[in-house]
């Protein structure tokens, strides 16, 4: 098949490219440096002329009350874009939980190009994945003071950004979900936990103290960032951090 990759650049994207080479197919990555963009449209109609598949992987340069916007306007680019060209099969990135916390302005966005993308013309699949451990130091990095660093106890189920690259192409290769494919990690840690691990592992003297006030995800309520149930991926934290 020839697939479109928007965003086919990125941590994902780059992957999701790679992998479905490997498998035989024609996979494209699209961004800003080769002259795509999802906020103008320009190079849209180009980008997905003759694909079967749409992935869209681009994301709001902001996690703040502006990436609704980007979301809306990204959204329906590409949808009127992927319709006119005839694309019979478009998938996003989404995340576990994220219908469940409408108190982040991010969460509310990615929820809302959800239901753009299932309102829209076109078979869809929605490839929801818990947190990246690629994204840990960041998190690290949000509420550092000096040598201690502050992290509610909020559960989460890291997954290595190969494993989400794996599963997006996966989906990407077959026939239209018309729905939603959570996948995890295969652990539970809470993030002041995780927090602790990595910084030993790194060997970094920095002292995690337990905060249930502090970072975004501090309005994250409950387990909703985890699934059981999710197709598991097979690399655990500390093997990744190796």
């Amino acid at each position: 098949m020839k697939i479109a990759v928007i965003g086919g650049t990125g941590l994902i994207g780059s992957q999701v490219v790679k992998n479905l080479k490997a498998a035989g197919h024609e996979a494209v990555p699209h961004s800003q440096s080769t002259g795509v963009d999802v906020i103008s449209g320009r190079g849209l109609d180009e980008a997905v002329a003759g694909a079967d598949v749409v992935v869209n992987l681009t994301n709001s340069p902001t996690f703040d009350e502006a990436s609704p916007a980007f979301f809306q306007t990204s959204m329906d680019n590409l949808l009127a874009a992927a319709h006119k060209g005839g694309v019979g099969h478009f998938v996003i990135l989404s995340i576990v939980g994220v219908d469940q916390v409408p108190e982040l302005d991010y969460y509310r966005a990615k929820a809302l190009q959800e239901q753009l993308l299932a309102a829209g013309p076109i078979p869809y699949s929605i490839v929801r994945a818990t947190q990246f451990m690629d994204f840990m130091d960041a998190v690290l990095s949000w509420t550092t003071d000096g040598d201690t660093v502050r992290l509610p106890a909020t559960p989460i189920q890291p997954i290595a950004s190969k494993d989400v690259a794996a599963a997006v192409s996966d989906v990407a290769a077959g026939a239209p979900l018309n729905g939603i494919r959570n996948i995890a990690g295969p652990e539970v840690f809470t993030l002041d936990e995780l927090g602790r691990i990595t910084l030993n592992h790194k060997g970094d003297d920095r002292t995690v103290v337990t905060d249930p006030t502090a970072g975004m995800f501090a309005a994250v309520k409950g387990d909703v960032l985890t699934d059981e149930n999710a197709h598991l991926a097979g690399t655990r934290y500390t093997d990744w951090l190796s």
